[in-house]
């Protein structure tokens, strides 16, 4: 068994036997995007370069910096190829998985329509709502509960899925609602609100760059969650199984963790 077959093997959990349709593993392999990974010393990863702090343009180097970058960068390592970053579009991520142009998007939330005309791997991190304020009132606000009290002054912007949440995890806060180009964030570092709510995706990047800022709650807290995925095409059992053996790995070692601590700001 070469070391392509072992790596299919591997993912397949075969070692080289009878697949359940009773076809060899390895006549599989060929049709495999592991396989041609393997032979062409490349992996092809899309990616959309303007989803901070995922995947993104540091303009200090010009370089692709970010959460996915990163995860994408390591998977290309423990493979042993190298990476050939795709540039894709949200809107076509599912047509450029189906037309060929790179092995997996680097990353998205999973929804249905997607999961219609792709396949998803095993999720690798989770998007949620998370509250933010000053450093100095994090001991005051430390729960969500916290939070729910008159007098609490919480900024949303106006008509934004966070002003729904807000009203709804909040009833009996102070729920200011503020119209654009004010945001919620604005408000807090001006002193004008005490807590503000968004995605842990936009928190990672603000506490980055407001270090006077802090988010509330620990990443198992977070509310309205949904899962981050990969994203691949589903004509490939074999790519799909490797993939979701990697992200279970990497889990269990802590990597996606120490990411999450890291990009996210999750304890």
């Amino acid at each position: 068994m070469n070391r392509r077959e072992i790596f299919v093997a591997a993912a397949l959990g075969t070692s080289g036997v009878m697949l359940a349709s009773g076809t060899p593993a390895a006549a599989h392999v060929a049709e495999s995007r592991l396989a041609r990974i393997l032979n062409s010393g490349t992996l092809r990863v899309g990616t959309t370069g303007d989803f901070n702090p995922m995947s993104f343009r540091d303009p200090s180097t010009n370089t692709r910096a970010g959460y996915d970058i990163e995860a994408m960068t390591q998977l290309a390592a423990d493979i042993g190829v190298e990476i050939e970053w795709v540039v894709a579009e949200w809107a076509t991520i599912t047509a450029g998985i189906a037309a060929d142009r790179y092995d997996i998007f680097s990353g998205a939330s999973v929804n249905v329509s997607r999961a219609r005309v792709a396949a998803f791997t095993m999720p690798y991190t989770e998007a949620g709502t998370v509250p933010l304020s000053m450093a100095g009132a994090a001991d005051r606000f430390s729960t969500w509960e916290s939070i729910n009290q008159p007098g609490v002054r919480v900024a949303v912007s106006m008509g934004t899925v966070f002003e729904e949440q807000a009203r709804a995890h909040f009833p009996d806060a102070d729920i200011q609602a503020v119209q654009a180009p004010a945001t919620g964030f604005q408000e807090v570092l001006s002193g004008r609100a005490d807590v503000t709510i968004t995605s842990n995706v936009e928190g990672g990047t603000l506490v980055s760059r407001f270090p006077e800022m802090r988010i509330l709650v620990p990443g198992s807290e977070m509310r309205n969650r949904r899962p981050f995925a990969y994203v691949v095409a589903q004509d490939d059992q074999v790519w799909l199984n490797f993939l979701n053996t990697w992200v279970t790995l990497k889990r269990t070692e802590g990597f996606f963790a120490e990411l999450d601590r890291r990009w996210l700001g999750q304890s």
